[in-house]
């Protein structure tokens, strides 16, 4: 294993040691990398876009519910099954530092501190969409920093409230909505008694306890620019604005790191750590694509907004930005989303992902930009995408990959394809299952590995399993881009965020918060650690690995980690 001392730096401000965990959750161990900057660190961004704030001047800390987003745009979606995006972090009103931060299952809707105990009340919950309000009520242990769930069965709580020392307040849901025209509009006002609710032990409040007086509400529960005010005066003069998964990351040869996110359709930092130029964003960009002298920024176009009696979307977005300033040099006018797919000598794809038939029937072709070019040629066809399925970014690649299905049921036989800047049609590679065209394999990330003149593909990607998630069914694998031959295979239990490498190791992020390191040749492990920011986990959502031996690490809070790591 390689082992290096690390020293986190914060922007301007030296921060805690070690930024790596070992996997099954043991103590922190000298890193195997040095963390040389954070940037756009920020207050609370443990716990992303904050829902729900509660503040003890009494314990001198202020306590935030949040939503850190999904892991799916309408490019990628692998990477979302099995995430929980809900947090509660709590945090010193001295220096805003995270003490502690705890998932939660459902979104978070309300927090109350415990007058006396050192407990922290959680209301959590969401209606399922068809039938059922679920969610759970949370005690956080201050102490220990730790949590435990106090009913069995899955109950919307709406707002949590102490009466005083023994007497919780609660607007409980109901269980569903069947043959009640009241039910998103009203709940049940409950108080449950305890006469020590530290020792309540987990899965005690029983549901014949969650029945009172039926109440008008209104949801959302909580007041969210009344909670924004509120955190904006916990930051005071340091400042806070929300920031959320950094889809990708550059590093440019004059050492500047270029970074897409929420909200940000880009961004340059400076080698020192401070901030080049930032250009915002309604949605912010999802890929970025560096030629010479500029940068092709993806945007995601989800929202929509009410014109009269219809909702409209905006246009799809893909902008070319200076990479001296940012200034936005051109746009492309696109009547549907796509994915961007760098190739060979220069050349960039533009993949159509259409969401639903206001972009058209289904295939739809793959556009073309010539090197140094601005606008898309002659387009070459392409079978139908879904971001789940056809999800397949090759860093470093030689050719222009993507993945293909069967014609009329796109998510079977699919296929790892090549489309070639002077054909007319995609030249079939190999197939993406190595095992068996019965098994449903979705997409993944990639790079290129090997000499120029025997490239080969490392690829991570999952198989469908039953359930909401996709239990021990990631993989990651390194194939022949001549007949896909498997070199190695690397299984997890976790399908994975981002891929990048070169010819000796190659670093792989999962949504599980671990970073892996495999040894480029023979896929052996040579280290494997739960990615930590100040003491506190966090997800790497996007990866680079430059050619001066920097690892760049996007996170699903924000930040961007500016690595060394040894070779």
């Amino acid at each position: 294993m390689i082992n290096v001392e690390t020293e986190m730096l914060r922007t301007a401000t030296t921060g805690p040691h070690s930024t790596f965990q070992h996997p099954d959750g043991g103590s922190p161990v000298p890193a195997p990398a040095t963390v040389r900057h954070v940037l756009g660190d920020h207050p609370f961004a443990e716990i992303g876009v904050p829902s729900a704030v509660a503040v003890s001047a009494e314990r001198g800390i202020a306590v935030l519910g949040g939503d850190l987003g999904r892991l799916a745009w309408s490019g990628a979606g692998t990477a979302q099954y099995g995430w929980q995006p809900y947090r509660v972090g709590v945090y010193g009103l001295d220096d805003l530092s995270c003490r502690a931060v705890v998932e939660s299952h459902w979104p978070v809707h309300s927090v109350a501190v415990h007058p006396t105990l050192p407990l922290v009340a959680v209301g959590t919950g969401a209606y399922d969409g068809g039938y059922a309000f679920e969610g759970e009520l949370l005690l956080v242990d201050l102490a220990s920093g730790r949590s435990r769930s106090m009913m069995r069965t899955p109950r919307e709580i709406l707002r949590v409230g102490w009466e005083d020392e023994r007497a919780l307040r609660l607007l409980v849901a109901r269980t569903d909505d069947d043959e009640c025209d009241e039910a998103h509009e009203h709940a049940y006002d409950v108080v449950v008694e305890r006469p020590d609710w530290s020792a309540a032990p987990r899965g005690s409040v029983q549901q014949r306890e969650l029945t009172g007086p039926w109440v008008a509400c209104e949801r959302p529960v909580s007041d969210q620019a009344e909670v924004r005010r509120t955190v904006e005066e916990l930051a005071g003069d340091v400042g806070w604005e929300p920031r959320r998964q950094v889809w990708d990351v550059r590093g440019l040869p004059d050492g500047r790191v270029l970074a897409c996110l929420e909200e940000v359709l880009a961004e340059a930092w400076l080698p020192d750590g401070g901030l080049d130029w930032r250009v915002p964003d309604g949605e912010g960009g999802r890929q970025l694509v560096v030629r010479e002298h500029d940068v092709w920024v993806n945007a995601d176009r989800r929202r929509r907004r009410r014109v009269g009696r219809e909702w409209v979307a905006e246009p799809p977005l893909v902008a070319r930005l200076s990479l001296d300033d940012g200034k936005t040099l051109g746009t492309l006018t696109l009547d549907s989303p796509v994915t961007l797919t760098p190739g060979r000598d220069g050349w960039l794809a533009l993949r159509p992902t259409p969401l639903d038939r206001r972009y058209g029937p289904h295939p739809r072709p793959v556009a073309l930009i010539p090197p140094a070019a601005q606008t898309p040629r002659p387009t070459v066809p392409l079978g139908e995408f879904d971001s789940s399925n056809h999800a397949f970014p090759v860093r470093r690649s030689s050719r222009l990959l993507f993945l293909d299905g069967a014609e009329r049921a796109s998510w079977q036989d699919k296929w790892v394809v090549e489309v070639d800047p002077d054909g007319d049609a995609p030249r079939r590679l190999f197939p993406l299952d190595w095992q068996s065209p019965a098994r449903h394999v979705f997409g993944g990330t990639g790079v290129e590995v090997g000499p120029p003149q025997s490239r080969e593909l490392v690829h991570t990607g999952s198989f469908y399993g039953s359930g909401r998630t996709l239990s021990h069914s990631g993989f990651v694998v390194r194939r022949s881009l001549t007949d896909g031959a498997v070199r190695w295979e690397f299984s997890v239990d976790r399908p994975a965020t981002a891929v990048d490498g070169n010819d000796e190791t190659v670093y792989v992020a999962f949504n599980s918060g671990e970073l892996v390191a495999l040894d480029a040749a023979d896929g052996t492990v040579r280290w494997r650690h739960r990615l930590r920011i100040g003491g506190h986990p966090t997800v790497a959502l996007s990866l680079e690995l430059t050619d001066s031996g920097r690892l760049l690490i996007g996170t699903v809070d924000g930040r961007v980690l500016d690595c060394s790591v040894a070779s």
